[in-house]
């Protein structure tokens, strides 16, 4: 069953996995930020292959064995909430990229309980 239907806010962190923050990474820090402000959820997606604003190329390919491949956070939550996060990520993302796109959301209701 489909829920109802709104319009929200997606922010894109890309950085390296290698980016710390106080001997921890970056994204995890991120995600653990993320939960203590309450907002609806954070994904960490692993990159098999990328470059950024230093143009070098990083990949998992076993000849190359980069330790700094591409990873991205992703969050979902209303316009608002999202743009309160943002002055927490000032701190954290030195070398990253963040974006914002609007997005509509779908929620998905569990099964309807049977009497």
């Amino acid at each position: 069953m489909t829920g109802p239907t709104g319009t929200a806010l997606r922010l894109t962190v890309f950085l390296g996995e290698s980016d710390l923050w106080h001997h921890r990474p970056v994204y995890t820090e991120i995600v653990h930020r993320a939960h203590r402000a309450g907002l609806a959820g954070a994904s960490v997606f692993h990159g098999v292959e990328g470059f950024g604003a230093s143009s070098m190329i990083h990949t998992q390919r076993l000849l190359s064995l980069s330790e700094d491949l591409p990873v991205a956070v992703v969050i979902v939550d209303t316009e608002e909430r999202i743009r309160a996060f943002l002055p927490q990520l000032d701190e954290l993302v030195g070398g990253g990229l963040v974006t914002l796109d609007h997005c509509e959301v779908v929620r998905h209701a569990g099964p309807e309980a049977t009497g």
